[in-house]
């Protein structure tokens, strides 16, 4: 069984320290699962408030005003519903040793990177490459 790591307060990963070290690992798991709680809880909330909500509106404007309302809540919810998916995976790379490496290259993705799209599975050159794959096979 793995000994259980501790993020010391204020901690950030840093390009001179080694690469997915225990700690800096702890620290993305720990930054997936806060990530993860928070859209579980807005989540909850909307469920909530679909309950709550009157389901028949007697004026058609407030009806269709209410449907998009619910419409667009509903498109967020299942956006963040993929991206918990994402997060459970990242979660399980971790586990695993490979989070934080391409999965093209497998060169280290950019701490930068990592910081703001924790769930990345490929380097910025690599997303960049499929992006232009992309536009390419689109517009044939």
């Amino acid at each position: 069984m793995k000994k259980p790591v501790s993020v010391p307060k204020g901690y950030r990963p840093k390009e001179n320290e080694k690469f997915m070290r225990p700690v800096m690992r702890e620290y993305f798991r720990c930054k997936l699962l806060r990530w993860k709680e928070d859209l579980l809880a807005e989540s909850n909330e909307t469920i909530q408030n679909l309950k709550q909500e009157p389901q028949a509106e007697a004026d058609l404007a407030d009806r269709a005003s209410l449907e998009a309302d619910r419409s667009l809540e509903l498109r967020t919810r299942d956006r963040e519903r993929k991206l918990i998916s994402k997060i459970d995976a990242a979660l399980e790379r971790i586990e695993d040793g490979s989070y934080g490496y391409c999965e093209e290259t497998t060169e280290p993705i950019s701490l930068r990177r990592l910081e703001a799209r924790p769930i990345a599975t490929l380097s910025i050159e690599a997303q960049e490459r499929h992006e232009r794959m992309e536009r390419t096979h689109r517009d044939e």
